[in-house]
């Protein structure tokens, strides 16, 4: 039985994870897993052990909100680099989080650590710190990018397919598509994604309940199964019904109304149309501004950029974002430029990453 070190931190990283796991017993038998991640694995998989730390202990939005987890950050590298050699390991499995990971690898190599290590969700260098590109590659044996344009950037990179097509099970066709066309506004379902952090919920759902009185038919919140206990910041829910599964939510919803991050990427490629809403605090879009130099922020928007595309969905940042604004931009919203170009992001992505990935970590 293999063992594997893993660092998950976000969210989004221990989806991916849940279905790499899956994949990998499935394909392969029984692991044991050890590092940073969601501890809720241990008793879907089943697992002896426990992480080291839970993964909800490193989650941070913005630059400002991540400084106080610096120290604590430190620190468990330098557990982390223990265990490695105090606990078999077969490989070192990071997933996205590049703030962490590559100080993580520098210290593993400054350990003179000899366990493959493996960085899976590749930092997004064609946005920003392309200064990065030599060190990542200095310091990993294996780069399993999720997006193609990462060959672009990266000399060793291997394009493993995007997770969001093992995750996202059904599809909206075309019969799907005439059906929302030709709804009557009372019976639509309409769906408000705010975020899975707490500062982005508590800034977008202000508006997201004044935009959701505009609406007739059905509105569905998304609350993630790790925030239910945490309902309060959410505010007054009297306007919503809530859905935790996120692709369940938008193969059901007629539109949707998004904070930034993957769940746009999951709703362009389910195939519901939606808006983008972000609201940061100042100093971080500032920052951001300094370093970031993209046209959009949106994934789906960013992809077709690359390809020399227009944008997928409209996106409102800052101060845009207002329920008069997210309305009006609704009732004016080019569906037919929508369906058209969903079609050319499941060509471009390709396939699912995790039975690639699993067979990787097997093989090591």
């Amino acid at each position: 039985m293999k063992s594997f070190l893993v660092c998950a931190l976000e969210p989004s990283a221990n989806l991916h994870l849940k279905e790499v796991l899956k994949t990998y017993r499935q394909e392969f038998g029984e692991f044991e897993l050890f590092g940073i991640y969601d501890e809720n694995l241990c008793q879907e998989f089943a697992l002896s052990s426990k992480p080291l730390y839970s993964s909800h202990e490193f989650s941070a939005m913005g630059f400002v909100e991540i400084v106080p987890l610096i120290f604590k950050a430190k620190r468990a590298i330098k557990e982390l680099v223990d265990l490695s050699f105090t606990q078999k390991m077969d490989a070192i499995l990071c997933i996205d989080s590049p703030a962490f990971n590559i100080p993580f690898a520098k210290a593993l190599k400054k350990a003179n650590s000899k366990i493959k290590r493996i960085y899976y969700i590749l930092p997004q260098v064609w946005a920003w710190k392309k200064g990065r590109i030599p060190i990542i590659e200095a310091h990993f044996d294996i780069l399993g990018s999720i997006l193609p344009l990462d060959e672009k950037f990266f000399n060793k990179s291997i394009y493993l397919g995007h997770p969001l097509l093992d995750e996202i099970k059904e599809f909206k066709d075309a019969k799907a598509i005439n059906t929302l066309l030709s709804k009557r506004e009372n019976e639509k379902i309409i769906a408000f994604l705010p975020g899975s952090r707490k500062s982005e919920i508590m800034r977008l759902m202000p508006i997201f309940r004044e935009l959701a009185k505009k609406f007739q038919g059905e509105k569905i919140l998304c609350i993630p199964s790790f925030n239910l206990n945490k309902l309060e910041i959410y505010g007054e829910l009297g306007e919503f019904k809530i859905e935790s599964h996120t692709p369940k939510l938008l193969k059901k919803a007629d539109f949707a109304f998004i904070c930034s991050g993957t769940a746009t990427l999951e709703a362009a490629l389910v195939g519901t149309p939606f808006i983008l809403a972000y609201k940061a605090k100042a100093i971080d879009i500032f920052i951001a501004k300094l370093f970031v130099k993209l046209k959009y922020i949106g994934l789906a928007n960013i992809f077709c950029d690359f390809a020399g595309k227009e944008a997928l969905h409209p996106e409102f940042l800052q101060d845009e974002v207002s329920a008069l604004n997210l309305y009006q931009a609704y009732n004016k919203y080019d569906y037919k430029a929508f369906f058209a170009k969903v079609a050319f992001l499941k060509e471009y992505l390709k396939f699912g990453s995790a039975k690639n990935l699993a067979k990787i970590l097997n093989e090591i």
